[in-house]
Parts: C-alpha cells; structure tokens; sequence
C-alpha cells in the first residue's frame, strides 16, 4: 500500500475486537469504520476490493495521546505541529490534545486558540484537539473558548515553568468553576502546591535524590486534597494530569465514592522508570512531578489495574538539549520535561504485559478513556461501525532499541535512548488513510483539527 492512500480494507489474523483477539476484515468508506466482519472470508460483492491483510500483526484503535506539549507558536525550537504529528503517528498515536502551555502565545483567550490553529493548519500527520488555559483573571475567556471547541482546560496550582502562563489561586479556581458549571467542561489540574514541608534542602544539584527531595509525595497530596473539595462543591468534571505519587490515591477514592466527578493520569515515565536507577548528571530524566521509587512505582501499576487510574498519556514536554543542563548536570537548573510521544505503546506493553495486562487493557487505557476525557468518544478509540477509521497495526512480540536515527520529534533528548522496548508499529492509518507505515511517511499531513462539543455526564463513565 503506498503511503497517503486511502484503504478500503484491512485484513488480519490478530484484531483486537473488544476483549477478543481474533482475524477479522475492516471495512473502511469515507474515512470511518463501515463493518468490521470477523473471520477471514470475503463475501461475494467484497471480493472486487482491495483488501491490504497484514497477516499476524495486531491491529487495534488508534491511541488518543491527550497530553502532549507541542510548544508552537512560539517555541519552536524545542517542538512543533510537524515534528510531533509525525512522532505521533511512528507511535500508532491517531490523535493528540495539544496542551495550552510552553507555547507563545499561550491557548489561554479565543485570539490565541486562533492563532494556534491557524498556525497548526496543514502541519499535523494525525488529527489534533486543544486544551485552553485558566490562568488568573481570564474566567471570562473560558465559555467563547468552549464554544470554539477547545476539549477542556488546564491550570497549574504551582509555577508552571514558563512566566507566561502563571498559575492560579483559590480565587481564580472559584472563578472559573463558577464558568464552567452547566457546560460539561472539564478542568484539568497540574496537581502540585508548595506546602510548608516543602522547603529545598541542601544537597549535590547533580544527584536526582537532591531534586526528588524538592518535591516531596505531599505537595501533590494537598493540591489533590484541594481539587477534590472544588470538585464535589461545584460537581464541574475535574482531572488530575500525571499522577506520579500513590500517597494521593485514597483522597481519590474517597472523593469518587462522595460522587465527585474526578478522573485521573499517571504517564509512561512513572510506570517504567524509577529513581534507584537514575544516575548522577541525567537531566534528560527530569520532570515535574517527579519520579519516585520503584516501591511507589508498583503502587501505581496497582491503581492502575484496580481503576484508581484511568488512562494513561506520554506528557510529551520536549526542550532544547541546553535547557536541559546536559553540561553540567544540574537538576535544579534543567527543564522539566520527558519527550516521549513516539513510543508510548511500547513502554506501556514492555511494562504492562509482565504484569498480566492484555491488550485490551491497552486500548482501554490508551485510547478509550482518553478519547472520552476529551469528548472525542463518539468518533475516536474504538474499533466500531461509525468511527474514524484510525488504526495501529502493530508486532506487539517485536523488540527493538531506540535509537537517535529512529525518533522523529525535534530533539533526540529522552531517557530511553538506547533502551530496548517490546512492541514494534508497523503502520498508522488516521481516517482510513495510510500516513505512516515502517519508517516512513506520507508526503502531505492529513491530519485534521478536532472540534469539540463538551457533554455533562452526572458521573465519570470511566
């Protein structure tokens, strides 16, 4: 099949048809799913289509990446729509939500959400929704951005690293919840708060225990304490972004048990890397919240599998290799942020299918749960008569190691450079069409931008 055309059909021995891997042929008309027929026989009047059989390899939704920095305009130099789509789509990724930060200027009014897509437009390989921002004193922002389909909002409880998007107090949170009410919205929360316990200590700036000791496991147990009162007072959906400490998950629960509307993230990097491991001098394992320990990491896979955990997202948050104090080794001067969009599925499967999770498990937590997050769950995440025909088709027993010439976003700083991960894609197809297939990919982005129309269920369905 060459890349950039669309596909009628496609065949397989291995597809992944709710929880049941079996062969199938997926039929596709304009750009979303038309049938799905299990088995591997043709009828007669579909024997004259073109049918591309993939033979073993395991063909399920397309992954809903919902938090991902793509930093343009304005940041350029550290990513872009280009650079990311195309990560995105090497990773089986279909969709991603580009989040209202580290870009210039930030999705925090109408003129700006404008500005973005206008700049987006023609540059995205898959398809792309937008998160707007509720930063201090622009509560009156929020309603024309939801009317202009932005999937939700984000804030930060803490400084959020860029002075452009400063973070917010009770009073702004009051404000925008006050907006928010009656549309089905939903506010996603950085969920950190400086708290008297955490005062920096003195230590090496170059040792990762230093800088893990600046953001101790209750800075994220009293912002999520806080997230958890405005959710149940004001019954607006809310979300917490990259969980990264267990110590919040009885808060969680007990708010869930209350009825509060609350779901929850946690990310690649806490699932598959821990503090033990990081050794002196490796920056390119900073982020914000942290990671933590092997034991809190086992913790996490727990919540994750008992439902605590929702979803799990990359938080692609890419730099340049100056800010990430490569030189010198500096964790309290480097950029917090870990780029990781393009192998999202395969640190989940090398990780997860050790621990008895199944591949269903993956699309549930990868591209279900995500979809619906944003309100995309009527077209996005699933493999059903009337959705977009977004598909991975993917080796999930082939190994492979990452390595600089085979990561396509901007700059090849990540943690996992050199690592050998479980789970190869093949292919992608967004809307029936084949934009990336074995290292290469189709001339012209067909990605499009997602517009969304935000609904108000009574309680998380997830």
């Amino acid at each position: 099949m060459e890349l950039g055309a669309t596909i009628r059909a496609v065949k397989s021995r291995r597809v992944l048809l709710g929880d049941v891997i079996q062969p199938a042929v997926i039929y596709v008309r304009d750009g979303k799913i038309q049938s799905v027929r299990p088995g591997s026989a043709l009828s007669a009047d579909e024997e004259s289509c073109e049918v591309w059989d993939v033979g073993d390899r395991v063909v399920m939704p397309g992954l809903v990446d919902s938090h991902v920095h793509v930093n343009e305009p304005g940041r350029t130099s550290w990513e872009g729509f280009w650079t990311a789509t195309r990560a995105a789509a090497a990773g089986g990724v279909t969709t991603i939500v580009d989040m209202p930060l580290n870009s210039i200027p930030p999705t925090t009014t109408l003129g700006n959400l404008d500005e973005k897509m206008c700049v987006a437009e023609g540059q995205c390989f898959v398809d792309t929704a937008f998160w707007g921002g509720v930063i201090p004193g622009n509560q009156l922002e929020l309603r024309p951005m939801i009317w202009a389909g932005v999937a939700g909002f984000k804030c930060f409880l803490i400084h959020s690293g860029v002075d452009e998007f400063p973070h917010v107090v009770d009073a702004d949170l009051h404000a925008a919840m006050q907006q928010l009410q009656g549309t089905g919205s939903v506010l996603l929360f950085h969920a950190e708060k400086e708290v008297p316990e955490t005062i920096e200590e003195s230590g090496d700036p170059c040792e990762y225990s230093t800088f893990l000791r600046s953001r101790k496991d209750v800075m994220e147990v009293e912002a999520i304490r806080t997230v958890t009162q405005l959710c149940l007072q004001y019954r607006v959906r809310c979300h917490i972004v990259h969980l990264s400490s267990a110590e919040p998950l009885a808060l969680i629960r007990g708010a869930r048990a209350a009825g509060a509307p609350l779901t929850v993230e946690t990310t690649h990097h806490y699932l598959t890397l821990s503090s033990e491991d990081i050794p002196p001098r490796a920056t390119q394992f900073k982020c914000c919240p942290p990671i933590r320990s092997q034991a809190n990491q086992e913790q996490l896979w727990a919540a994750l599998k008992a439902g605590d955990i929702d979803m799990v997202v990359s938080d692609h948050s890419p730099c340049t290799p100056e800010l990430k104090n490569l030189d010198t080794g500096d964790f309290s001067q480097a950029w917090g942020g870990i780029s990781s969009l393009q192998f999202g599925l395969s640190l989940f499967w090398t990780s997860a299918s050790g621990r008895g999770f199944q591949l269903s498990d993956a699309t549930r937590l990868l591209s279900r749960n995500t979809a619906q997050l944003c309100c995309l769950d009527d077209r996005k995440g699933s493999l059903a008569p009337g959705y977009d025909a977004d598909l991975v088709i993917w080796d999930p027993e082939r190994e492979f190691v990452v390595q600089e010439g085979n990561i396509h976003h901007k700059n090849k700083v990540t943690p996992y450079l050199g690592g050998t991960l479980r789970g190869l894609v093949h292919a992608t197809l967004v809307r029936g069409q084949l934009v990336y297939r074995e290292g290469s990919f189709c001339l012209k982005p067909l990605g499009k931008h997602l517009l969304v129309s935000p609904r108000q269920p009574q309680t998380p369905k997830l």
